[in-house]
């Protein structure tokens, strides 16, 4: 046994609901076993098949509080490790799965194998951020398996790093702010523009101006701080980072991210250009080819019902995104809601209430739906990292 299956081994050990599902070789990889996860009651109703973000992040692992939170609210979840992360990672001799095996449309076949082992009909899909996109594809390529979806900061288009370009530059430069003129002071002085970016996104994201204004101010003061160095690890996209087993691997699946969904755009030399926030990792994955899909398009024909959940400081997949996605498609509710990136890691119980109204049919009040997704607790360790991170600005860290 390796280490690295020692440790997979002892992080699953009380899993409830792990399965796997032969995936047969063909021309780009060997057959390996997908895992996957199902827990909760099964009604007859369709169940919640819950992406999460990435590529990269574990399904088994990370989310097994979720999944139990879930289950005692009554849904009937089904969570898929990706291909070549976790417990899918490996072929039958115990060799990492080769790039070559990693494709949204492959993703997207995992899914559907899934769902047919199971004996699902059609799901519920509810895809955060990069699932958001998995979630879409599957949409677009199994129209008649979906009964409704919940995308979650909508990821839809390798174009949209100009929509982050935009919304970024709005407001950490081109604004006429204390912000946006302690972010032009730091790149003055010296402050590399990735790392600006990088934390002012993560801070403004996590904890809004108010947090991200007393950091700014603490670092033009006096650089180096504790806090400024933890938002800066938190948020920047290096080795660290590359592979944690069955948490964050991204070594192997990155590939989609730059093969696909163009993650290694080119930089357009003007500052806090969110096209930095990978680059350092280019060398090491295949160059952009195309997307698989344009989901722009085949949004028009989604005719089951979407809730877009969007966060009014996300910055990665700002807003607008999930605007258009809504002008395009023709049975839609946007909800807006007071929060960051990703709902499915920052605000797990809005996701659970948007997903349980559109299965209860309850959705389409969306002024309303928002302002109690707004009073709901926020969960986990991301709930709690702003009003650290304060503390820590307050007491000069």
């Amino acid at each position: 046994m390796t280490v690295r299956s020692g440790l997979l081994r002892a992080l699953t050990v009380r899993t409830a609901g792990i399965d796997r599902v032969r995936r047969p070789a063909d021309e780009n990889g060997p057959a390996f076993d997908l895992a996957y996860v199902r827990v909760g009651p099964r009604n007859g109703e369709p169940p919640l098949v819950v992406v999460p973000g990435g590529p990269g992040l574990g399904s088994v692992v990370p989310y097994r509080s979720f999944r139990r939170w879930a289950a005692s609210l009554g849904h009937d979840v089904i969570m898929i490790e990706h291909r070549g992360v976790g417990l899918s990672r490996v072929d039958f001799t115990g060799r990492d799965l080769p790039m070559s095996a990693m494709w949204i449309r492959a993703v997207v076949d995992d899914i559907a194998a899934v769902l047919d082992r199971e004996s699902v009909e059609s799901a519920l899909l509810v895809g955060s951020s990069y699932g958001s996109y998995l979630a879409s594809s599957f949409g677009a390529l199994h129209p008649d398996r979906v009964a409704g979806m919940v995308l979650d900061s909508a990821l839809q288009s390798a174009a949209d790093i100009d929509v982050e370009r935009r919304a970024v530059r709005s407001l950490f430069w081109d604004a006429d702010t204390d912000i946006a003129a302690d972010i032009r002071r730091l790149h003055a002085d010296g402050v590399g523009g990735r790392e600006l970016l990088d934390v002012s996104r993560a801070a403004y994201e996590l904890g809004g101006p108010e947090l991200l204004g007393a950091l700014l101010r603490s670092q033009v003061r006096r650089r180096g701080g504790v806090a400024w160095r933890t938002v800066k690890a938190y948020a920047s996209r290096g080795e660290s980072i590359v592979h944690v087993p069955g948490v964050y691997e991204f070594d192997l699946v990155g590939a989609i991210g730059f093969r696909e969904l163009g993650y290694g755009a080119e930089a357009d030399g003007l500052p806090l250009d969110p096209a930095l926030t990978y680059a350092p990792l280019a060398p090491r994955f295949p160059t952009f080819e195309a997307e698989p899909l344009n989901l722009q398009s085949a949004a028009t024909g989604f005719t089951w019902p979407i809730v877009l959940l969007t966060g009014d400081r996300d910055l990665r997949t700002p807003p607008a995104i999930a605007e258009r996605v809504a002008s395009a498609a023709p049975d839609t509710t946007l909800v807006r809601i007071e929060n960051g990136h990703s709902a499915l890691e920052t605000h797990p119980e809005a996701l659970l209430a948007v997903a349980g109204s559109l299965a209860a049919g309850t959705h389409t009040q969306p002024e309303q739906q928002a302002a109690e997704l707004n009073r709901l607790p926020r969960r986990g360790l991301a709930a709690r990292s702003p009003a650290l991170l304060a503390a820590m600005v307050r007491a000069g860290l």
